[in-house]
């Protein structure tokens, strides 16, 4: 395994991306994040929001001049969700989700792609168990994490040999990425859930791959998982 050097991180000042941050450094990596808020902890950050594609692409540049023109690793984080039947969520909030989840997913990966394709990187996207298996009410969810499952396996597809590419499929996670939605779009107090951290060490695992040698995609999630299978 190689060490991680320059890892970018959409969504690292919160949950499962803030794990990630304390992941790159503890096995010798430097951490960039692009978050709308800071973080909590001293990190190179950038602020943008990842709905704006040209916002987000411009992130990427500014942590590309900051890293002296190297990106080792990209991991994308950052998300939201929309949760209730198709004809009573807004269309803002509804696409907002597509915009966030897959466009600003693939906006950071486009502009980061040069630079991966010279250091021969590695591009670990965050899907979800909503992008394997649907459910009601989360048609913009699943909508989009749907899309990343497609994006990554085609982005694999086409930079086979140049730069390594993980699609990541976790469950749900003791974050606060549930905190703001309707009591009834909550888990349960007793939900069996994954703590980010330990997720976190696949996502840095599958970060030192060396090139020419993927982890092309790994379901990370609690066994009682009750989205997957």
């Amino acid at each position: 395994m190689r060490n991680l050097g320059n890892v970018l991180i959409t969504g690292g000042a919160s949950g499962l991306g803030a794990a990630v941050v304390a992941a790159v450094r503890e096995n010798g990596g430097r951490p960039f994040v692009i978050d709308r808020v800071e973080p909590g902890t001293p990190v190179d950050f950038v602020r943008a929001d990842l709905a704006d594609s040209a916002a987000a692409e411009q992130a990427v540049h500014e942590i590309a001049e900051r890293a002296g023109g190297r990106i080792d690793g990209v991991f994308t984080a950052a998300g939201t969700d929309a949760c209730g039947p198709l004809d009573k969520v807004s269309t803002e909030k509804w696409e907002q989700v597509i915009r966030v989840n897959l466009l600003g997913t693939a906006a950071v990966v486009r502009a980061a792609l040069p630079l991966l394709r010279e250091s021969r990187g590695t591009v670990v996207t965050c899907a979800s168990t909503l992008g394997i298996k649907a459910v009601g009410d989360a048609t913009a969810y699943c909508a989009s994490k749907f899309a990343i499952v497609g994006f990554t396996r085609a982005l694999a597809a086409e930079t086979a040999g140049s730069v390594g590419v993980t699609l990541l499929i976790p469950g749900g996670m003791h974050t606060a990425f549930f905190d703001d939605r309707d009591e009834q779009y909550k888990p349960p107090a007793d939900a069996k859930l994954n703590q980010p951290e330990d997720v976190a060490n696949a996502v840095a695992f599958a970060l030192s791959q060396p090139p020419g040698c993927e982890v092309r995609e790994m379901v990370i999630c609690a066994s009682e998982e009750g989205s997957w299978p």
